[in-house]
């Protein structure tokens, strides 16, 4: 044992407690555990939404070092609490549950990213600053608590809808973004959960993990995000003043077929991925009417 290595108790593999510098892990390894897909994806959106509202290059760069660091904090916390379930369910592609990271390691760089965070957000003014810190705080609370209760949903709800505050907030004059908008985010933050936990639901009835999803099953799940994610697409389209035009009613007419497709009971294996992807290609959709119809925040 390593002299700077904390004994191992009995129910707690040794690996669990090595420090990161032992196990010779690499940067991306360590990002592996943050959930790097949807923490880019996240950051992605919201520094494209600060471009398309009006943000300057140091706003928007602002805007996407505060909303990465929320999300790698959120993702390497979701880990870190879920390892012992992680361990117990084989998961071999989690780089804690295999060993590949301590658990202390993660534990530090976690609250390195939360440190940087609060600086970051309020760089956007106090305003704005407290409403990420809100967004974020709610992304912990699930990971803790709320992730195996019914009420799942809420804090993807509330911290999608506060992401187009963040941003206008930290505009002058400190708009808040019109209600249709935060109403879309809220929307497409439920649908988001619903799609994201819907490949896993029985891994983690398996382990004990009763959110929103799982309580629905599959079936439900998947129809009730189609459904969601095309309230949020009409609402994109029809929210902002003055008609949609073409594009806009294009962009329903589109909506609406991937929703149908997503929400109907075929295909008949259990296995098919389909309605999954048929739901990320709405909420993809979704993402990018919100760049190209987020309107003014007035």
């Amino acid at each position: 044992m390593p002299p700077d290595a904390a004994p191992a108790s009995p129910d707690q593999p040794p690996h669990l407690v090595e420090p990161l510098s032992r196990r010779g892990a690499s940067p991306l390894v360590l990002l592996l555990a943050a959930h790097p897909l949807p923490a880019f994806a996240v950051t992605v959106m919201a520094t494209a939404l600060a471009a398309a509202l009006g943000r300057d290059p140091r706003g928007c760069a602002l805007v996407a070092a505060a909303v990465l660091s929320g999300q790698l904090c959120i993702g390497w916390t979701n880990d870190l609490l879920d390892l012992r379930r992680d361990i117990a369910a084989g998961r071999r592609d989690k780089p804690l549950a295999v060993g590949t990271l301590s658990a202390s390691g993660v534990a530090v760089t976690a609250a390195v990213a939360a440190t940087a965070c609060v600086p970051l957000s309020l760089a956007s003014g106090v305003s704005a600053g407290a409403v990420h810190l809100v967004a974020v705080a709610s992304g912990l609370a699930y990971n803790a608590v709320l992730k195996r209760t019914r009420w799942s949903f809420a804090p993807y709800a509330l911290s999608f809808g506060l992401l187009p505050a963040f941003v206008t907030l930290g505009l002058p004059g400190h708009p808040w973004p019109p209600a249709w908008l935060l109403a879309a985010g809220a929307l497409l933050g439920v649908g988001a959960h619903l799609t994201n936990v819907l490949p896993d639901i029985e891994a983690d009835l398996a382990c004990g993990v009763r959110g929103l999803p799982h309580r629905l099953g599959q079936a439900r799940s998947r129809a009730l995000a189609a459904c969601l994610l095309l309230a949020a697409s009409a609402v994109l389209i029809l929210g902002p003043p003055g008609p949609p035009g073409a594009a806009g009613w294009s962009g329903l007419v589109t909506a609406s077929l991937l929703a149908a497709a997503a929400a109907s009971p075929w295909p008949a294996r259990p296995a098919s991925r389909l309605p999954f992807l048929l739901t990320i290609a709405l909420a993809a959709l979704d993402v990018a009417l919100l760049l190209l119809r987020g309107g003014t925040p007035h």
